[in-house]
């Protein structure tokens, strides 16, 4: 197989960290992997732990941007993202289930922690997380930039007690009155 990364390369046969089947570049060192295989391999050694303390600097990691073919396939690969935290993004072909690693994604991977999880990352529920999560964060980035620092913080814990209140929508109605003691509007 070629590369689909660098187009240079040929892929051979090797092992992630001699545990799991990959196919690296003999010229990028970009890994195809087969989700099927990284599976197996997890179910044949389910207490192994990924080292996460690794530091990785962007420099180290690779990461083709424009949309890359799948190995075996030939068709258009998806790129996702690999958590809500991180722009960072793998190319999976879900023809044949396989991942694209380009170089240093794999020690990337390892210190987010994620590298127990790679066969979740491609999945649906996922990348919904990720999307929520972005979510969140872009509101509250809105908030504090609107509000300041110290009133979010203050307007946030204001909310977790009002929430954890019985009558809450009673104590909404009292602070939204203008006048709570007025028989009037």
């Amino acid at each position: 197989m070629n590369c689909t990364s660098c187009k240079n390369g040929t892929l051979f046969p090797s092992f992630i960290e001699g545990q799991f089947r990959a196919h690296t570049c003999s010229n990028c060192g970009g890994n195809w992997i087969l989700i099927e295989d990284y599976v197996s391999w997890k179910e044949r050694n389910q207490d192994y732990e990924f080292s996460e303390e690794i530091s990785v600097e962007e420099s180290e990691i690779t990461e083709s941007k424009k949309a890359m073919l799948c190995p075996s396939s030939g068709t258009i690969m998806r790129k996702f993202r690999i958590s809500s935290q991180n722009e960072h993004k793998v190319d999976y072909s879900s023809v044949v289930g396989g991942l694209w690693l380009d170089k240093g994604e794999w020690e990337l991977l390892k210190s987010e922690g994620l590298a127990g999880c790679l066969n979740s990352v491609v999945t649906q529920s996922w990348q919904r997380n990720i999307r929520q999560d972005s979510a969140k964060q872009n509101f509250a980035d809105i908030y504090k930039a609107k509000f300041g620092d110290d009133t979010y913080s203050k307007v946030k814990e204001m909310r977790a007690w009002l929430m954890s209140q019985e009558h809450k929508s009673d104590l909404r109605a009292y602070l939204l009155a203008e006048d709570p003691y007025s028989a009037e509007k």
